[in-house]
């Protein structure tokens, strides 16, 4: 064996291939043909003492990386000599070994090495798992090849028989190594082989198909493999050390090497290979997971339970499913993004099936998106913590940049400073999720969202402005998703502007009214936009780190924050109240002459416009929403007038459970209602007992001063969910109030009612009968 092994290692990865598409495989093949041809030698030298006596019974064989042929030019060898125990004898086997170890360790090459029986090779690996997922790769080098594949055999025979017993075991080993490791997306100085999505990761997910106990992705995750084994070779020869570890002074040259036109392009590759590689063995998993319980549970045939989640879809074992008899009419971007709202909000994933079924051929949505579509898309942004996960199921899947197509310039980009945890587009949606926490602070909670989404959009390769650059970027998705004029000037200024507070707040005097000038400036003079500014500055802050909003740094923003809102005068957002729809009235006159409700449904792209009108009475409109929300509709928004001593109100509603209330159901269930009998509210009861989302703000209700000369205006903010206006309608009635008119509306996930109310002369409510009318509010709100 010649000296300079390492340096015909490094000779044969060839170094001016390494950019060449394919060339990474052809490389690690020629480097395992050479390392066989070398191992072979020693084998051949270290048995000839002992001529025919070594044909049988022992064997030089290869685990890990050498065992795969996916070795790198400088990777460890991994080594056992196996022996039967009895055709060599025990001093002859210890000769035999070290006749090869030593030739090994004299070149530099490190070596992980061992001599074993197959009953010692199969007692290990039952006792080490790391051992017992190397030797599922095992591979004859030398010698006896019906040896090695006796303990090939059996070492998968026992790890299929085991697998469900270990499976735990595996769990807990991967949760250890990833939190010492850390995670190949996030990290800027990554370890290929150890750390979450890496090398390894392929080793157990591999391991775990090879257990039966689930089928593993393949396609774009064996790609990723490939790419993240380029990348360690070039590591390896840009170096000239057996690293895993890619650190910042080696990532230039590794770039070049692979050519790469610099280091951010190439974590960008590491970081969108380890999503690969880490989502797919979560899947995996959890397959397995389900494998396991599967095959506890079952006594006989069982049908599968499925739990309704409405629009056609269902919880099944864990996951989001389509029912059976789902409407294939309906859009499948809708319901994809439906799905996707579900699997966020319960904290479950999107069954893989599903996601390939509703997203396979999308037509591209048409610009701008339907309103249905829209909103839809805003409600997923208002699902919580469980988007992250949810996000990155859409993302891999290619979904993402049918809706958002600029999402590819910020997908795992590094931000190399010490501030953020996360790449662009990782910290976007935790900025998103930490906007949800906060989106009852502010009047529009999707204007607020959807900036916590784009917010860092500009933040692509060569741009020094990202917030400039971004703003106009933002508008452009903001007006192909269907927002108005006003949202969209809205959000590209929260855009443009996101980091103007937190920069004025630590490098100004906050009481300096120059500062404060400054701030309300760029806020255009108006306190509902501060407000939103406010929230993200905080939620962007939280989403990057501990680093990016520490107390003294919070400090400052409220101080600043204060300063503001002192100097910015707060004028009423509301919409004028609508002109008197004397047709609706002259329509319903012959119902109302009979002395019942008039209704009409009309249905529109996505749901239905539900008109109702009746003789104006205390408790109509809590009835009128209650029997809404007993029928399982969801309403969307709703305006309430009364016209000449009759209340029109007007509910635009989508229908989860596909069908929607007949008219002839409405008008005998409002009759009911109106007689004392409310019999047609009890599914309404059942509904109603769902607890608010996980991280909900807690409601909030206010009187808007100077709002009206005619009326106490109260405003109402508050997660939506079944049965909502009807408590607050019912507080109304219990106080004796009458609601003259009503603006109501679901901006993602969150409502944002204004109500008009007086007392029972006509006249806006005194101060204290005010005060105790929204505390009354509340309690509603949270019973």
């Amino acid at each position: 064996m010649s000296n300079d092994h390492a340096a015909k290692r490094l000779d044969l990865a060839d170094t001016r291939s390494f950019h060449q598409a394919g060339s990474g495989p052809v490389r690690r093949q020629r480097l395992g043909a050479y390392t066989q041809t070398v191992l072979a030698d020693l084998w051949d030298a270290a048995t000839q003492p002992y001529g025919n006596r070594t044909a049988d019974g022992i064997a030089l064989a290869a685990v890990g990386s050498l065992g795969r042929g996916d070795a790198g030019p400088l990777s460890d060898y991994d080594l056992i000599l196996v022996h039967d125990g009895r055709t060599v004898g025990a001093g002859d086997v210890a000769a035999i070994a070290e006749s090869i170890w030593y030739p090994l360790w004299d070149n530099g090459i490190r070596l992980d090495h061992s001599v074993r029986t197959l009953r010692e090779c199969r007692t290990v690996a039952s006792g080490d798992l790391s051992a017992a997922i190397g030797m599922l790769d095992i591979e004859w080098i030398a010698g006896d090849p019906v040896l090695v594949a006796g303990v090939r055999h059996g070492i998968a025979h026992d790890w299929r028989s085991n697998a469900r017993t270990r499976l735990p075991e595996v769990i807990e080993s991967l949760r250890a190594r990833h939190d010492r490791q850390g995670n190949l997306a996030s990290s800027l100085e990554p370890d290929i082989k150890e750390g979450r999505g890496g090398l390894r990761d392929m080793t157990v997910l591999r391991a775990l198909a090879g257990a039966w106990l689930a089928d593993r992705p393949h396609g774009d995750v064996d790609e990723a493999y490939a790419r993240l084994l380029d990348v360690r070779d070039a590591l390896h020869v840009a170096t000239g050390r057996g690293r895993e570890k890619l650190h910042l002074e080696d990532q230039d040259a590794v770039a070049a090497l692979l050519g790469r036109p610099d280091s951010d392009s190439l974590l960008v590759t590491v970081a969108d290979s380890g999503r690969r590689i880490s989502h797919a063995l979560e899947e995996t998993l959890r397959r397995a997971g389900q494998s396991q319980r599967a095959r506890v549970l079952r006594v006989g045939p069982r049908r599968p339970i499925l739990n309704p989640l409405g629009y056609g879809l269902y919880e099944h074992d864990g996951e989001v499913v389509l029912g059976p008899n789902h409407r294939s009419t309906q859009p499948d971007h809708l319901l994809l993004m439906r799905a996707a709202r579900a699997a966020a909000r319960s904290r479950i994933p999107l069954s893989p099936t599903t996601i390939d079924n509703l997203s396979r051929d999308l037509a591209p949505l048409p610009t701008p998106w339907p309103t249905e579509v829209r909103d839809a898309f805003l409600d997923l942004l208002a699902a919580g913590p469980g988007l992250v996960q949810v996000w990155e199921t859409l993302d891999l899947a290619g979904i993402i940049d049918q809706w958002i197509p600029e999402w590819k310039a910020v997908r795992s980009r590094p931000q190399r400073n010490s501030v953020h945890r996360f790449t662009v587009d990782r910290h976007l949606i935790e900025t998103v999720v930490q906007a949800y926490e906060r989106r009852a602070d502010v009047a529009r909670p999707d204007v607020l969202l959807l900036s916590a989404l784009l917010h860092d959009i500009g933040k692509i390769a060569g741009v020094l402005d990202h917030a400039a650059e971004g703003a106009p970027v933002a508008a452009t998705i903001a007006r192909r998703i269907g927002l108005g004029d006003r949202e969209v000037a809205s959000l590209e200024l929260l855009v443009r502007e996101h980091l103007t507070l937190i920069d004025l707040a630590t490098r100004r005097d906050p009481r300096d009214p120059a500062t404060v000038t400054a701030l309300t400036q760029a806020v255009d003079d108006r306190l509902d936009l501060f407000e939103q500014l406010r929230a993200l500055t905080e939620a962007d802050a939280l989403a990057a780190g501990p680093k990016a909003w520490t107390g003294w740094r919070s400090g400052l923003v409220n101080e600043l924050s204060d300063q503001v809102r002192g100097a910015l005068t707060a004028r009423p957002t509301l919409e004028p109240e609508e002109d008197p729809a004397t047709e609706i009235v002259t329509d319903a006159m012959p119902s109302l002459q009979m002395g019942e409700p008039y209704v009409r449904v009309d249905s529109t792209p996505g749901g239905a416009q539900i008109l109702i009108a009746d003789r104006d009475r205390l408790g109509l409109f809590a009835d009128s929403a209650g029997l809404l929300a007993a029928t399982g509709v969801v309403v969307r928004a709703a305006r309430v007038r009364t016209i000449d001593g009759v209340a029109v109100n007007t509910w635009q509603i989508e229908s989860p459970l596909g069908d929607l209330p007949a008219e002839h159901d409405l008008v005998r269930g409002l009759s009911q209602l109106a007689s004392g009998d409310s019999s047609p509210l009890r599914a309404l009861e059942r509904r109603r007992r769902a607890p608010f989302p996980l991280g909900s703000p807690p409601p909030r209700a206010t009187v808007v001063p100077g709002a009206s000369d005619t009326a106490t205006v109260v405003e109402v903010r508050c997660p939506d969910r079944p049965g909502l206006l009807r408590d607050i309608g019912l507080a109304f009635t219990k106080a004796g109030m009458a609601v003259r008119s009503a603006h109501v509306a679901t901006y993602a996930g969150q409502t944002l009612d204004t109500f008009y109310v007086t007392a029972s002369d006509g006249r806006p409510l005194e101060p204290p009968a005010a005060a105790a009318l929204i505390g009354s509010v509340i309690d509603a709100m949270q019973a």
